[in-house]
């Protein structure tokens, strides 16, 4: 497990943005995880731990491209019909087995190599055969059809990078050149907890005052998408000892521990000073809508420190700072190499002002405009407590620091919660 660095989260207090965060994150975290081999079949949504190239050719011989006869080109007549005996016959996995003469043509079905000779595949729908002769018109051109070994991957070439978040088309890439196993990031091992004597478990009585627990739960399940393996330590009240006893329990055993509330200055927020009685915390004050300060820091336990991450209480907020700096470091730890989702452009269907120097993020639902171009329509509550704006939404909408006034029908950056929360 590597070490992190006793000030790698920390910028001095600054308002910093969130492309800045994301480059801190990027220079300064090391992955934590160890390795291991597993088979092709368990490896998809892992991390791989290594380079992967191609020992061979894929495909790793000339096959044809179509059903139909393969030729010389040399032997097709430029203006007029062509017709040669047909010699034989090629299929996948049954090659034809010997070279080929000169005024012949073979029988070939796609995907069967090309046998020795043939350079040119003319498709059976343009031909006729009958009696064993083969008729060809006129106008294919040479190399027609014809499927060159290495086509889709060439020998001793990379074809999946260290770092990459395996999906299946990777797993089948990986089949392709012959891998069974492969050598993975082991999954991180985080424990969170919820803070507040306010905050029930679902399913319990519900006093006056009281409200359930959903950012648990969401910060669960967007952890299990990531891969990661979770212990829940439930929700502990808005008391220092036990939840220093949490925090120090939590490092012990984990690769990283995150919390949901307690993080403002109140007389009954006790969590930034039992981290920092047990490490350092730093606040990246990120300028930010909705959302509030992301706590960052480390505990330490046993000679190494253990990355924290402390989420705001507000479900909106909680869910926006985990996408935009919980996820990235979850995903740096863990090993992957691509840290920023992809954004789209939409065109807005709504016009707003806001703040400068700060960036909004818009729980916007996508539509289809007249012209083909997709509509961000603003949907929901703006409120960071408006959890139902968020199952609501298809994404949301970035708004850059310096843009003070959105017009309505100005293109803008997408988010779609289908590359974050999927």
């Amino acid at each position: 497990m590597a070490q992190l660095s006793d000030d790698c989260f920390d910028e001095g207090g600054r308002l910093i943005t969130t492309a800045e965060a994301l480059g801190i994150l990027a220079d300064r975290i090391t992955p934590v995880a160890e390795t291991e081999s597993a088979g092709l079949r368990d490896a998809v949504g892992r991390i791989l731990a290594e380079d992967i190239t191609a020992p061979f050719h894929v495909p790793p011989y000339d096959n044809s491209a179509v059903d139909g006869y393969a030729v010389y080109f040399d032997d097709l007549h430029g203006e007029m019909v062509t017709e040669l005996p047909v010699g034989g016959r090629a299929a996948a996995g049954h090659p034809l087995g010997r070279k080929v003469e000169r005024g012949e043509a073979i029988r070939i079905f796609t995907g069967a190599p090309m046998p020795d000779g043939p350079d040119t595949v003319m498709m059976q729908e343009d031909c006729r055969e009958a009696g064993g002769i083969v008729a060809i018109p006129p106008g294919i051109q040479r190399g027609a059809n014809r499927r060159s070994a290495g086509e889709d991957v060439t020998q001793g070439s990379t074809v999946l990078h260290k770092g990459m978040r395996l999906r299946p088309q990777d797993i089948g890439l990986a089949a392709s050149v012959g891998r069974t196993e492969l050598d993975l990031y082991t999954p991180l091992n985080v424990t969170l907890f919820s803070t507040g004597d306010e905050i029930r478990e679902p399913g319990t009585e519900l006093p006056e005052g009281c409200i359930f627990d959903s950012n648990r739960f969401s910060t669960i399940a967007a952890l299990g998408q990531l891969g990661c393996r979770v212990t829940d330590l439930g929700i502990l009240p808005d008391d220092q000892e036990a939840i220093g006893k949490a925090l120090d329990a939590g490092a012990a055993e984990h690769d990283l521990v995150v919390t949901s509330g307690g993080m403002s200055v109140g007389e009954e927020d006790h969590v930034r000073d039992a981290v920092e009685a047990r490490g350092s915390i730093h606040f990246w004050r990120l300028a930010i809508k909705p959302g509030r300060p992301v706590a960052l820091g480390q505990i330490g336990v046993d000679g190494r420190t253990v990355p924290f991450v402390g989420l705001p209480g507000n479900p909106v907020a909680a869910i926006v700072t985990f996408l935009l700096v919980a996820r990235p470091l979850i995903l740096r730890l863990g090993g992957a190499s691509r840290l920023v989702p992809l954004v789209y452009r939409v065109r807005a269907d709504f016009a707003h002002k806001k703040k400068k120097d700060r960036r909004e993020f818009i729980r916007a639902r996508l539509t289809t405009g007249a012209d083909g171009i997709p509509l961000a329509q603003k949907y929901g509550g703006s409120g960071a407590g408006v959890l139902s704006s968020l199952v609501g939404a298809d994404g949301l909408v970035e708004l850059p620091e310096d843009m003070t006034k959105l017009e309505s029908g100005a293109m803008v950056d997408f988010l779609p919660f289908s590359e974050v929360l999927a």
